[in-house]
């Protein structure tokens, strides 16, 4: 049983952990040249189109204005072009791998008991609620949207398109599904998405809560594929998203995140055995929003 009055299971990352962290950071000196990202994007970034990223932000706004003719037309062009600029903004930013990090002892995914990833209904976006068994119903607190964009810097930063990435994370009471007591029967706040043609993947959920020893975050792992989710020997990157100090701070302030209230200030960004290394540089989501109209999340992650 997990208690939000005392910390999580060891996340200890090891010497294997260890030993690809120095190895990543020795290849970020060799390819984060601004110079390399400037020719990532010239020689790389797919072809401009309605459904891809534009190459320029003045390209991006004469589509967006030519589509305005109805306003169910400009809206699904606003969002389709704020898509394609922000997978533009993510290529040129390409360079350094995401870190590698510890899956925690709650990923469900059949390496630590229960495996989720086998069951009917996991590929979805609106993670809230369970979609088989459990009496918990829709998982109750501020929402939030969670985008993340997926490029293969092997390949020059493109966009990684049917990349598929299996998010999970705690609720606003620091409670995981099929985990623990009382929930074992649930398998809320988890999904699988695949990446469209800008390598993004979009998860409708909600806030997570803080619990004593980790700072705020959201795991998450990279498969090649949709076919292989689930298979181990598939896996591209297991990593985690750090949530915004200033987003913590106004989200636990709210009714019904009182023990995360409790338990954020107790455990910093670089106090945490996670993003403690960096500070969570490479992890730190952008964040937008407010606690009356849900927040937005976005971080890039580079393979």
């Amino acid at each position: 049983m997990t208690n939000t009055e005392q910390p999580h299971p060891d996340h200890d990352r090891g010497l294997e952990f260890d030993l690809k962290t120095l190895l990543t950071r020795r290849r970020a000196v060799g390819v984060g040249l601004v110079g390399m990202a400037s020719a990532a994007l010239a020689a790389c970034a797919p072809s401009q189109s309605a459904s891809q990223p534009s190459t320029s932000a003045s390209s991006s706004t004469a589509a967006a204005s030519s589509s305005s003719s109805s306003s169910a037309s400009t809206g699904a062009s606003a969002s389709s072009s704020s898509s394609a600029a922000g997978t533009t903004r993510a290529i040129a930013e390409c360079g350094v791998e995401i870190p590698d990090e510890t899956e925690g002892p709650y990923p469900a995914d059949g390496s630590n008991g229960p495996n989720v990833l086998e069951e009917s209904g996991i590929v979805r976006e609106d993670i809230r609620g369970s979609f088989g068994g459990g009496d918990a119903g829709v998982q109750e607190g501020i929402p939030l949207t969670l985008t993340l964009t997926i490029l293969d810097n092997a390949n020059g930063c493109v966009p990684y398109e049917g990349a598929a990435v299996y998010a999970w994370h705690c609720n606003k009471d620091g409670k995981y599904s099929m985990y623990d007591t009382g929930f074992e029967d649930d398998n809320f706040l988890r999904g699988v998405q695949e990446a469209d043609e800008n390598g993004q993947v979009t998860f409708t959920t909600i806030f997570p809560g803080a619990y004593m020893g980790r700072w705020p975050h959201i795991h998450f792992e990279v498969f090649d594929s949709l076919n292989n989710v689930g298979s181990t020997g598939q896996i591209l990157k297991v990593s985690q998203v750090a949530m915004t100090d200033a987003s913590c701070r106004a989200v636990y302030e709210t009714e019904g995140y009182e023990s995360s209230a409790q338990n954020f200030p107790k455990t910093t960004l670089t106090s945490d055995n996670v993003f403690g290394d960096d500070g969570g540089v490479y992890q730190l989501a952008s964040t937008s929003g407010n606690v009356t109209s849900g927040y937005q999340a976005s971080l890039n992650v580079t393979l």
